[in-house]
């Protein structure tokens, strides 16, 4: 037996447990388990924590929304991300490798495989325009704070200067008070909005129009991904270094805009409407709808990545500590963007003399239209938003980095021989490369009406769904032997298969259904992307009996040195009571 570590944990080691070692090395390890906290962290907090869920909040009660979050948080959030986490460091293996302990659900790696594809694909993309706006902030004035550029229109009305309204022709008696001609003006569009829309995007009139590619989007895509592959060039061993600063220097940014937003005049007003609750919206199903998907979403349940993460932790890491914490950092993480967020947007309202929810936006109209046209009421207005597009950049990457590790560790993982664990890296060049040229067609005209497309149903309920079944698996059919599942089982879930496909997206009727706009305000399609997802996840239940379970070797393994009792005789669908 391995001696016994020293008082208090020994590099992430339960107390009492064995000393630990860098025990697979084969596939390694993180260099300590802060690199993994930092990373998990940096996984879950990414662009959602900013632009989604102060948006979700005021819309949905103000602080009557933070009972049903927490309550998820709470019930399904932290027992999944546990779980998750638990079950990769157990295996060692990424999302595709785990499904050796019951193979016939291993469909449920391959939707998550498909989830964290679709979303590598245009989180890149939106990486990409952070970049973009943070190069054009390298200026003594922000090309979107006036309306004096060849891109805009006789409506754009800018907010620094009321003889700087217009870039056209207006009567001579124009009121000289800037906020009375904003609440009465109905053609109005900000300088920031024809930025976006008409110089930066040169948006097409259809989704079907694609028009021409961007180039100065597809160069800055090109940068974005050379980025993310230079840091997981090694792996875990160069990501894990690269966190500490891309996973903390977020918190710095936040902060410093926090600082500057509450001195605001009408910082208060824009908090208190983020916070203020309604309490009879707690009574309307779609606010708990909502707090879910958040959850789901900003936590990275069901996705692979905590799995595939998880697979590097050493085997006694007390992995319950780790879930709990970084579940809590990211969750606080939203509350804490949500005061940022909505102290400069007070600011922007009460100078224009509005209500907050006529500048309040969510998603791209807030990263890339509200809140820049914010920053620049401030002074020194590019260094605020070279800051700001600086944190979009690393909140992004650290997502992107774990989507893009967890499809590499599936292929790795699955194929399993020394020959493709020698050329890792190669393999990570490949699944970047390709990512790249997926993304080309949402830098064109038409791409940013396809990536709202993607971010609104690229990971919704097939999360839900892909967990609940991951749940199952777990507990019902790996954990314990049931002696019903061949005759009565079986023949049920084949039928229902179709059904849970179904029925998550339809319980969203009518505002889902297809043709109808959502809150992008585009057409929603057939959610293939949640069909597709969902479909995998049951393809692979065989229509005969279940498979033979996998040799111990392949899905359990133990410490070095730590003898470990021999396993109970196995079952028809694995070892029981192995967990």
């Amino acid at each position: 037996m391995v001696g016994k570590g020293a008082k208090g944990m020994l590099n992430g080691a339960v107390p009492s447990e064995a000393t630990k070692r860098d025990q697979n090395l084969k596939r390694g390890n993180w260099g300590n388990q802060i690199e993994f906290v930092l990373t998990s962290v940096g996984y879950a907090v990414g662009l959602g924590n900013v632009w989604r869920f102060p948006y979700l909040c005021y819309r949905n009660g103000g602080g009557a929304f933070m009972f049903p979050y927490f309550i998820m948080l709470i019930f399904c959030g932290i027992p999944l991300f546990f779980m998750e986490l638990s079950f990769g460091q157990f295996a060692s293996q990424g999302c595709l490798g785990v499904w050796r302990i019951s193979p016939m659900f291993k469909g449920v790696g391959y939707g998550m495989m498909v989830v964290s594809t679709y979303i590598g694909i245009y989180y890149n993309v939106v990486i990409c325009i952070a970049f973009y706006y943070f190069f054009s902030s390298m200026t003594h004035v922000l090309p979107w704070a006036y309306c004096n550029n060849p891109w805009n229109t006789r409506d754009c009305a800018g907010v620094l200067d009321a003889s700087n309204l217009t870039n056209g022709s207006r009567p001579a008696t124009l009121p000289s008070n800037l906020s009375h001609l904003l609440n009465h003006s109905l053609q109005r569009t900000s300088p920031s909005e024809e930025y976006w829309r008409l110089y930066v995007l040169k948006l097409s009139d259809d989704i079907g129009n694609f028009g021409e590619v961007r180039l100065p989007l597809l160069g800055c895509l090109g940068v974005s991904w050379v980025v993310v592959f230079l840091c997981l060039i090694r792996g875990v061993k160069s990501s894990g270094k690269v966190v500490y600063f891309t996973a903390t220097f977020p918190y710095v940014v936040l902060t410093i805009l926090f600082v500057r937003g509450v001195t605001l005049e009408g910082a208060f007003t824009g908090i208190m409407y983020y916070l203020t609750p309604q309490w009879d919206k707690i009574l309307e199903a779609k606010v708990w709808g909502d707090a879910a998907s958040q959850i789901f979403y900003s936590l990275g349940c069901a996705w692979g990545g905590l799995i595939t993460m998880a697979s590097y932790n050493k085997f006694h890491n007390n992995c319950y500590r780790d879930s709990v914490i970084i579940s809590i950092t990211n969750c606080a993480t939203s509350v804490y963007a949500g005061f940022v967020i909505f102290s400069i947007l007070g600011f922007m309202a009460n100078h224009l003399g509005v209500d907050v929810s006529r500048v309040a936006d969510h998603g791209p109209g807030l990263a890339f239209v509200a809140y820049p046209e914010a920053l620049t009421l401030l002074p020194i207005s590019p260094l605020w938003s070279l800051l700001f597009f600086f944190m979009l950049i690393l909140l992004g990457l650290g997502t992107q980095f774990c989507l893009l590790e967890t499809l590499v560790t599936a292929i790795v993982d699955e194929v399993g021989n020394e020959w493709i664990l020698q050329r890792k890296t190669y393999v990570t060049l490949g699944v970047a490369v390709a990512g790249f040229l997926l993304g080309i067609p949402l830098t064109s005209q038409a791409g940013i009406y396809w990536l709202l497309l993607m971010d609104n149903y690229a990971a919704s309920f097939s999360l839900v769904v892909i967990s609940c079944i991951m749940c199952v698996a777990i507990m019902y059919i790996y954990g314990e032997h049931l002696s019903l599942w061949p005759s009565v089982a079986r023949p049920l879930a084949r039928p229902l298969c179709p059904v849970g496909l179904l029925t998550p997206p339809l319980s969203r009727a009518p505002e889902l259904l297809p043709g109808h706009p959502d809150d992008a305000g585009i057409p929603t399609a057939p959610l293939l992307s949640d069909l597709l997802a969902l479909h995998l996840s049951c393809h692979h239940l065989p229509p005969g009996g279940p498979p033979p379970p996998p040799p111990e070797s392949s899905s359990l393994r133990v410490a070095p040195g730590v003898e470990r009792a021999p396993p109970p005789a196995p079952t028809a669908t694995g070892s029981a009571g192995a967990w």
